[in-house]
């Protein structure tokens, strides 16, 4: 393992780096980058990270991986009368995981003339022009800084896990739809209950901006061959309050299985489980939203399966003594609900997996 620091720039009067891990070989096959803590005050991801790099530490490495354990020190940084704010920047409202650049309109320019009959071949000009790409963004916050070092690290990734987690929640994975065979080894040895599909979500967070290179490339040449491309997933590991050694060290030992399945890390691949989900369309999930503003008093729990018209919840006003039913949208998998238990009319207090697909647009939660 060797590490190095990053330093972002952008700041005046302060310093913010980033540490990154690497194991095995620069430059070997496969890559794959894994980052904690994007949104920084979810900490599932910060923990798991730190005992996979325990594990890293022992073990042979004959592809390259890389290992942030702490993806966002600018968000961690934030406190607003002590408590932490790092899913959004302060200086902008902007979300840690959203509105990433889109790489591949640049590559594609870049490698107009360039790509020939060799599909290896073409895919080290792809993965070069990629690097060249996030190299060029420019910089000027530090937020942009930050995007900037995260997409130099992973954009020649052959696979990207960004782990997350949601506020009270089922295990669940997000993904492009032609990534979803790449990742059912993830959500297997994780014990996913939910895979969440979609071709675009509409809101270019981090690992769409990753993976989509490898899609739009091929539908913009489609007469050059061209390898899949880094795949990336959003690994989304569990609850807020879900942080304790046991927990980590388990989704580590997840997390080096499909390391070792993707031939990253040498040893024997472990059995696979039965699935527990098939993937779902991300537009069949569907939030569950309070009508009247009020205390939540949830009456199912998150991965319990619930019928369209089930009250889920009810909100209480503790002044008039109303009790407001809350009805799911649709029937499905409740795999998230709301940590904190007060919601405004019209906030969202939980998320169901259906099985109808019909919502278009931005189709993340803000």
């Amino acid at each position: 393992m060797t590490s190095e620091t990053i330093p972002l720039g952008g700041s005046a009067g302060t310093r913010h780096e980033l540490l990154v891990r690497r194991y095995g070989t620069p430059g070997a096959r496969p890559k794959v980058y894994i980052q904690g803590g994007l949104h920084a005050d979810e900490m599932p991801g910060v923990l798991t990270a730190h005992h996979l790099c325990g594990l890293l530490d022992g073990a042979a490495v004959p592809g390259e991986v890389v290992v942030l354990p702490l993806a966002n020190p600018l968000g961690l940084a934030q406190r607003v009368l002590g408590g932490a704010v790092g899913r959004f920047s302060l200086a902008d409202g902007a979300n840690y995981n959203r509105g990433y650049p889109r790489l591949w309109e640049a590559v594609a320019d870049a490698l107009v003339g360039k790509l020939g009959g060799d599909e290896a071949a073409n895919g080290e000009l792809v993965r070069a022009a990629l690097r060249d790409a996030a190299a060029a963004l420019p910089a000027v916050t530090p937020e942009d800084h930050l995007r900037r070092a995260l997409l130099c690290l992973a954009a020649d990734a052959d696979y990207v896990l960004d782990l997350h987690c949601d506020g009270q929640a089922s295990m669940h994975l997000y993904t492009l739809t032609p990534n979803a065979d790449a990742f059912m080894p993830l959500a297997r040895l994780l014990g996913a209950e939910a895979v969440l599909v979609a071709d675009d979500s509409g809101d270019d967070p981090f690992d769409e901006a990753c993976s989509r290179a490898g899609p739009e490339l091929r539908r913009r040449f489609p007469g050059h061959p061209l390898p899949p491309g880094c795949q990336a997933v959003t690994v989304e590991l569990r609850g807020t309050a879900d942080v304790d050694h046991a927990l980590a060290a388990a989704d580590a030992q997840a997390l080096l299985g499909v390391l070792r399945h993707m031939g990253a890390v040498a040893g024997v691949a472990p059995d696979l489980p039965p699935a527990l989900c098939q993937p779902t369309p991300l537009a069949a999930v569907e939030p569950v939203v309070a009508p009247v503003g009020g205390v939540i008093a949830y009456l199912r729990m998150h991965g319990d399966r619930v019928e369209a018209g089930e009250a889920v919840a009810e909100m209480v006003d503790a002044a008039t003594g109303q009790r407001t039913p809350v009805p799911a949208p649709a029937s499905g998998l409740l795999f998230s609900r709301r940590a904190t238990r007060y919601a405004p009319a019209g906030g969202r207090i939980g998320k169901i997996a259906g099985t109808v697909a019909r919502r278009t647009g931005k189709l993340l939660s803000p």
